[in-house]
């Protein structure tokens, strides 16, 4: 009706509104961002993943086991699995951390992560994690997308598919300084999905922050035209592009080109004040560490994830990856004590300061922050003072987004091998992330070369004892 007798304006302006409101579904004309229902009701509203590129040891953080101790330097007393450094590995290796009970929970925590440990009350700590590739290639693939073989959408395109943004003005699936080994953009992207669902990167982790955070209204806003220039300009090139889509409406990459260039244009009303931390206070700037050199940059990255948060962002991804000062990230192959200390201190303030700062906000009952790599350390050492990879039992831990926290869920062997106990393959961590944001894995699917795909692909288990 509005649509007949209002030549199109009242219609507009209802359409809008229902989209905001999450009333409208992704089809047709409407925008496939609008908000969309979740399958029921979710705990999560986002999910702020910490990636830890590289593999940090479990047995040096959240996972101690005695018998390491206990039997330092003996071989391992069973048939060791494959490795990625066949030919160098020794004897057992003990944690040279020590590990000390903390919180009202009582779950022991090294001491390389002496902030976090003040807010062991608050994770659910996995320390049953299995992958597939042993190698970081297939890993960090698996890690973000389900399949360590094939290019499949990752899990934040997924998530935005499933159920849209709370923002149009700003990307809805954000990473901040990804790294460009081991898949590279294809740990973002969004496959065979619409090109709309993919991952926005912000830098890489090649970048300093410095020369991210450096005139963010320059980089992110056009001063050369106004905005009514700006757009006039916009619907010229996008007549073009729409009367090539009508010709070609099987090219998903033009498809994604157009959605792209319409939120470049809605992005510079609220990107540049989103980026913008100089109103941020000195005191909450120290909580996260940016005062110190050493937890700077990735301070800035845990800032921004609250800061996205609190705007409406759907999936934040922060990277602790290789680069200037970190050429290794966490893969120790060697100088174990060492790499892992330095590694150690460069998230740990940021990551308890996240944590205090999102609670302070009111917005960790519904953000899902997740922390982990893709894989572990073996128990034996590697080079003499290094471990290898791990895929076959590590941990991971999960906080916020109705987690029942201070409990730690699953179990290695006591030598901390092998997932042993409630294990939780990455298609569970998966399926359990979908769920915490109110979505069944199982009905999340999208139809392609003859079947119905999901992230989970045929597997998947929801462990209820995770959620409160």
């Amino acid at each position: 009706m509005l649509r007949r007798t209002a030549s199109g304006f009242g219609w507009m302006g209802l359409t809008s509104l229902l989209a905001e409101q999450g009333a409208l579904r992704a089809t047709g004309g409407e925008s496939p961002l609008a908000p969309k229902q979740p399958h029921f009701k979710p705990r999560a509203k986002r999910v702020i993943f910490l990636f830890m590129h590289g593999g940090p040891s479990h047995l040096d953080t959240f996972d101690p086991k005695p018998r390491l101790t206990k039997d330092h330097g003996k071989p391992l007393p069973f048939d060791r699995p494959l490795t990625f450094a066949e030919g160098q590995m020794g004897g057992l290796l003990r944690s040279p951390w020590e590990f000390k009970p903390r919180g009202q929970c009582g779950l022991p925590v090294s001491e390389l992560f002496p902030n976090v440990a003040q807010h062991i009350d608050k994770l659910c700590v996995i320390r049953s994690m299995v992958g597939d590739s042993v190698a970081h290639g297939g890993a960090v693939l698996q890690l973000n997308t389900g399949s360590n073989t094939f290019t499949r959408p990752s899990t934040g395109s997924w998530v935005i598919y499933g159920l849209g943004t709370e923002n149009q003005n700003l990307p809805a699936f954000l990473t901040l300084k990804p790294g460009l080994s081991h898949g590279g953009a294809k740990n973002w992207n969004s496959a065979f999905l619409p090109g709309v669902y993919q991952g926005t990167p912000v830098g890489h982790g090649g970048v300093s922050v410095d020369e991210l955070m450096k005139n963010p209204i320059e980089h992110l806003h056009n001063t050369r035209l106004t905005a009514e220039q700006q757009r006039y300009e916009l619907d010229m090139i996008q007549k073009m592009n729409r009367a090539s889509l009508e010709k070609h409406r099987d090219n998903p990459q033009l498809e994604a080109r157009i959605q792209a260039f319409e939120l470049a244009f809605r992005m510079q009303t609220e990107a540049p004040e989103a980026f913008d931390i100089s109103k941020e206070s000195a005191a909450t700037k120290k909580l996260y560490g940016m005062d110190e050199d050493v937890t700077r940059d990735f301070g800035w990255q845990c800032l921004m994830a609250r800061r996205l948060a609190q705007r409406g962002v759907r999936f934040i991804q922060i990277n602790h990856e290789y680069g200037p000062g970190n050429e290794v990230g966490w893969d120790a192959h060697t100088e174990l004590i060492r790499l892992h200390t330095r590694t150690a201190a460069m998230v740990d303030k940021p990551i308890a300061g996240l944590l205090a700062d999102l609670e302070s906000h009111g917005l960790l009952e519904d953000t899902l922050v997740v922390w982990g790599g893709e894989f572990g350390r073996t128990p034996v050492s590697q080079g003499g003072d290094g471990r290898d990879h791990n895929p076959y039992g590590y941990t991971m831990w999960m906080a916020g987004g109705g987690v029942r926290g201070g409990m730690a869920y699953g179990a290695t062997d006591e030598f901390g091998y092998y997932s042993e106990e409630n294990r939780m393959h990455i298609h569970d961590l998966h399926a359990n992330i979908l769920y915490a944001l109110g979505m069944d894995h199982e009905r999340l699917t999208y139809y392609h070369s003859g079947r119905n795909f999901r992230l989970t692909d045929v597997e998947g288990r929801i462990a209820p004892e995770l959620f409160s």
